[in-house]
């Protein structure tokens, strides 16, 4: 005699188990890539950023409180600003070190003229003061 086999088939429940573990290796692989990228971006904003900030003062070396700074990526050229505080002081965080930065300061029909923040400068906080002269 020869024997007729069922053919497999499965139940609701294996369908569940197998959908559950499918899930949960989603889920590991997930958060193992999520900590496999945290060092890089750790290390990006706390131990490989620079600091520029400094303070931006009229023709007549009274402060320029309201002057708007510019920051300027020399490889992207996105701008990223700053309004001068109180005491006419500005600051940018978390620079990259490995890209030049051009600063420029404007208030009411004046300006400073532009100054390079280098990647050369191997210092963490960079003062650069701006002084403003009239057009």
């Amino acid at each position: 005699m020869i024997s007729r086999q069922e053919p497999f088939r499965s139940s609701p429940h294996l369908n569940i188990q197998v959908d559950h573990m499918i899930r949960i290796a989603a889920g590991c692989l997930l958060v193992l890539l999520l900590l496999a990228s945290a060092p890089a971006s750790f290390a990006q904003k706390e131990g490989n950023t620079r600091s520029v900030q400094g303070a931006v003062t009229n023709p007549d070396d009274s402060t320029a409180v309201g002057a708007v700074v510019q920051l300027k990526n020399i490889k992207t050229l996105q701008i990223r600003s700053f309004i001068t505080k109180d005491d006419g002081a500005y600051h940018f965080f978390e620079l990259s070190p490995d890209v030049d930065y051009e600063l420029k300061a404007d208030f009411q029909g004046a300006s400073s003229g532009p100054k390079t923040l280098s990647s050369f400068d191997s210092r963490k906080k960079v003062v650069i003061n701006l002084k403003l002269s009239k057009k």
